[in-house]
């Protein structure tokens, strides 16, 4: 049998084009022996989302994901975006790496976002000898770009244990800053076309997923494919080119030092003008065609994902949506599922774009008035509320 290095492993993982394949078993591939999780996540996000500041608090998870992959040469490794956070999953012999990037990242969020970021790097191993796993799924959102999907309980104990304080990282001196290549956040919020844009929580009940639960979550991805694109909150032909002038402030600081942020701005504003330029004109520039790129920005993004869990913010009617909660509630009472749900006009984008001449450029989205974070809430008795943003 060939032997599959550590950074072959998550490409060697089979491919599955259709989502309801998250809830098959025999998609996944237990994370080899001797691989860490790179974990963290805002800390008191709750005041940041009543403030309004939900984009920030996106654009310090996007982050992690960006310092992290960057750090380590941007490989092919399994990763999931949360809203208010992050889980990257790499082989050990990266952990020096990785626990360098995390605490760059975390000085940065708390200097220049004025987040705190908490921060972890858990083994895998630890999982294991607790009677849990983390195995791996590798879904194709589109030709170019392909998302992991976790399974296992896993990531879940990781995140509890990050929360406890345990695994913590040693801060890095202050000033310390990441490289945020290719984090971009330019992107206006995308309203809903449907009716709302939902952001959708659901993880077992007590002790380990059964058939009713993957029952419940096919169901659900039934119920959202019966709308157009699935329910996708991004049209096919991808977002209005509207761009939030905070986003690209936040853009210019997260990928430039103090004294350069000026000039950044000024190329991001270059950058934005020859887009729609091309876009309005349909030509190509070189290898970019502005049209194309639009509709790959739709066909990357990761509105729907697993992460001992489902997790997807869609855009549905008041039908659809009746039909969604009307499952989860019925999977509450029975005990099947936990469940948290928030509405909300609009969608938010982040990005991680390494160069938009290649096509494998990511889009991370969540609701804009709070997302998976107010979800979240309503699992755990907090009860955020929607709040307006600041795009």
């Amino acid at each position: 049998m060939e032997t599959v290095t550590d950074e072959d492993f998550f490409a060697d993982v089979p491919l599955f084009s259709e989502f309801e394949g998250v809830t098959d078993a025999a998609n996944y591939r237990p994370l080899p022996d001797g691989w860490v999780l790179a974990l963290a996540d805002i800390v008191g996000s709750t005041q940041a989302i009543a403030g309004g500041r939900y984009k920030d608090v996106n654009m310090a998870g996007a982050s992690v994901i960006s310092a992290v992959l960057n750090s380590v040469g941007k490989g092919d490794y399994p990763f999931v975006f949360g809203g208010d956070g992050a889980l990257i999953a790499l082989p050990g012999s990266l952990e020096k790496a990785a626990r360098d990037a995390l605490a760059a990242v975390q000085v940065w969020v708390e200097e220049d976002l004025k987040l705190m970021l908490r921060i972890a790097i858990v083994p895998v191993a630890d999982t294991r000898a607790e009677g849990l796993d983390v195995r791996v799924a590798r879904y194709s959102a589109s030709p170019y770009v392909t998302y992991a999907m976790f399974w296992g309980g896993g990531t879940s104990w990781a995140e509890r244990q990050m929360k406890l304080g345990r695994y913590g990282v040693a801060h890095a001196p202050k000033g310390t800053r990441p490289d945020l290549t290719g984090l971009s956040c330019r992107w206006s919020p995308i309203g809903a076309r449907n009716g709302e844009i939902v952001s959708i929580i659901a993880v077992p009940g007590e002790g380990r997923p059964g058939q009713e639960f993957r029952d419940l979550v096919n169901g659900i991805v039934a119920i959202t494919t019966e709308q157009n694109r699935d329910s996708h909150p991004v049209p096919a032909d991808g977002p209005d080119l509207a761009f939030s002038l905070h986003g690209i402030n936040r853009e210019a600081k997260a990928t430039a030092p103090a004294g350069r942020r000026l000039r950044q701005k000024f190329i991001i504003f270059l950058q934005l003008g020859i887009t729609v330029l091309l876009h309005k004109l349909g030509i190509p520039l070189g290898k970019f065609d502005a049209r194309r790129y639009k509709r790959d920005v739709a066909g990357n993004s990761d509105f729907r994902k697993f992460d001992d869990g489902l997790k997807m913010t869609v855009d549905v009617d008041a039908d659809h949506l009746k039909r969604i909660e009307t499952l989860l509630e019925e999977a509450r009472t029975k005990g099947i599922a936990r469940y948290g749900l928030h509405r909300q006009a609009s969608a938010l984008m982040t990005c991680f774009v390494p160069t938009p001449i290649s096509r494998d450029h990511m889009h991370f989205i969540d609701g804009a008035a709070g997302g998976y974070a107010v979800a979240a809430s309503h699992m755990t008795g907090k009860s955020l509320s929607a709040v307006s943003i600041t795009p």
